[in-house]
């Protein structure tokens, strides 16, 4: 058995869950009329209730002797402090850096960070403002329209989504794509719609040697040399996010339009980064240090706030609390905002690659649960989808709505229906719907005897299903800053209890080496048998049946 799941903390927590698991929702809310005033905080902002969650003041206080027990203050420090907490790479976790708004110096191996943090930003909102402006042109002298990033993983999730959750504050003339996938289909199709002239690509890459990022830009760059017929225009139409210089300047880009960023700043956390670029052409400067500005509040108050007060603090222990004593496996993301349509996807790769971990930081292997599959769409969608499982499954599934009070842009009734259904979600999977209040609907309808009988066990709601809701008055770049930093806080919290690595992604590394050599045995002629049957199997089959 582990330290953590024999630790007193750990063990007090699983006698307290046998007395609060019988126990309803429903109940807990008639016995305490303030249940909403304790249950809730605002910061950032962010307006959290989690008052419809399986917790009494007892639960909370257990789970903040859990963290106290797990060294979370001191963890956070360490974080802050530029100190060397992802072990496996020996490097710093500095994503707190890159919005870091005060005068105080970050160090790394005694380093100030923060002059080349500002230099880069600095070089960001140059080269930004001349974009928008129109005083950086195409070879043609045209202003650009179209803005294609070229990345894949957190070089393409972050920006996308913030763009996407933001577009109301974008550019007007200016389209934003987005290329990942090495699925011809996506860039052929981006291409298709755009002019060479007025088309400006971003290569994100840290090596410049990503696969998938590498092969969508020779063929973004291939599109374009064939139709300007010339490769000196490449240095006005490519720009590069990476470190590699030597294979920048190799593709043809001007090294003065190469945007630097550093070890310490992880892929998933890297939108605050040059890998932000994009968000900076589309916001520009003002919207762009906003959304910097709402991180650093939220970084604020994470540092500096008791654990009893501290949102990422609350929102993590929640979750440990379903994930490892409800044995809860996955988390849903309900926005009911459309534009943070792809803020699920976003959080898949901040908590998945972060505590998808089954060995802990000593290098033994953990016997609890780690973070949970996360997946979400917008929930309005996910009514009409998947909520029926969640009302009515098997399952026990913790879900986080997301909502903004104003909606300038569009027009009533909209706002209230999408407000009125996000309300009554939360208080339906919270109350359920009991045998009695089934059998008096039915009794209303006109449906009594063996027909009552037969019809009501399957219009029983059982409730107590746990939910946060997050509100913010309207979604600008300060909340939705606010709104990752939340999340980012809340994946190291339930890392530093878990006591993993949330820093490093070796799991993705096996299934790229092999494809690297499945990728030669896919055009070398003859019969693959290197690999077990059913790989063989399928190169094989796969071999036959490709057009030449």
């Amino acid at each position: 058995m582990s330290k953590l799941t024999q630790s007193p903390a750990w063990l007090a927590l699983a006698a307290h869950y046998q007395e609060v698991a019988p126990l309803h929702m429903r109940e807990l809310f008639e016995k305490d009329p303030q249940r909403f005033e304790k249950f809730s905080i605002e910061s950032g902002g962010l307006f959290f209730d989690y008052s419809k969650n399986r917790i009494t003041e007892e639960t909370m206080s257990l789970l903040f002797k859990l963290a106290e027990q797990s060294g979370l203050k001191a963890r956070i420090e360490k974080m802050f402090s530029g100190e060397k907490i992802n072990i496996t790479e020996n490097r710093a976790v500095l994503h707190v850096a890159l919005r870091n708004l005060d005068k105080n110096p970050i160090r790394v191996d005694g380093e100030d960070v923060m002059p080349k943090v500002n230099a880069v930003k600095e070089k960001m909102f140059q080269f930004s403002d001349e974009i928008r402006s129109g005083e950086r042109t195409g070879y043609t002298g045209k202003a650009f329209t179209d803005i294609v990033n070229i990345g894949i993983g957190g070089s393409d999730l972050g920006p996308v989504m913030v763009c996407n959750a933001l577009k109301d504050f974008g550019h007007q003339r200016l389209t934003m794509h987005f290329v990942s996938t090495v699925d011809g289909d996506q860039i052929v199709s981006t291409l298709k719609k755009l002019n060479p002239e007025t088309t400006l690509f971003i290569v994100a890459s840290k090596t410049f040697t990503t696969q998938e990022t590498i092969t969508n830009a020779r063929t973004a760059r291939k599109w374009f040399i064939d139709r300007v017929g010339n490769e000196a225009h490449i240095a006005k139409h490519f720009v590069a996010v990476s470190t590699n210089a030597k294979a920048v300047a190799e593709f043809g880009i001007d090294l003065n339009n190469m945007f630097e960023f550093w070890d310490w700043v992880g892929g998933r956390y890297s939108l605050w980064s040059a890998i932000g670029l994009p968000i900076a052409i589309y916001l520009g400067k003002h919207d762009y240090q906003d959304l910097l500005h709402g991180a650093y509040t939220m970084d604020e108050h994470f540092k500096n706030k008791p654990l009893e007060q501290n949102l990422p603090v609350i929102m993590g222990m929640l979750g440990i609390w379903y994930v490892n004593f409800f044995g809860a496996n996955t988390q849903l993301i309900s926005p009911y905002n459309q534009s943070l349509q792809r803020f699920p996807a976003y959080l898949q790769q901040l908590d998945m690659e972060s505590n998808g971990k089954t060995v802990d930081l000593d290098g033994n292997r953990v016997d609890y649960h780690t973070g949970p599959v996360v997946w979400g769409d917008a929930g309005i969608n996910g009514q009409h989808a998947y909520y029926q499982m969640l009302h009515q499954g098997s399952q026990l599934v913790p879900i986080d709505f997301i909502a903004s009070i104003e909606h300038p842009e569009i027009p009533e009734p909209h706002s209230t229906i999408l407000m009125a259904n996000f309300f009554a979600q939360t208080e339906a999977f919270m109350r359920g719907k009991n045998d009695a209040e089934v059998r008096a609907e039915l009794a209303k309808a006109g449906i009594t005897g063996d027909a009552q009988d037969e019809l009501a066990p399957h219009k029983i709601f059982e409730g107590n299903r746990p939910t946060n809701s997050i509100l913010m008055q309207r979604l600008t770049p300060r909340r939705l800053g606010a709104l990752i930093a939340l999340y980012e806080h809340k994946v190291f919290v339930q890392g530093t209890i878990w006591n993993v690595n949330s820093y490093d992604q070796w799991g993705v590394e096996l299934g790229k080496q092999l494809a690297k050599k499945i990728e030669s045995d896919l055009v070398t002629p003859g019969l693959t048998s290197s690999h077990d049957a059913s790989t063989n199997g399928l190169i094989n089959y796969y071999k036959r049946n490709v057009p030449r």
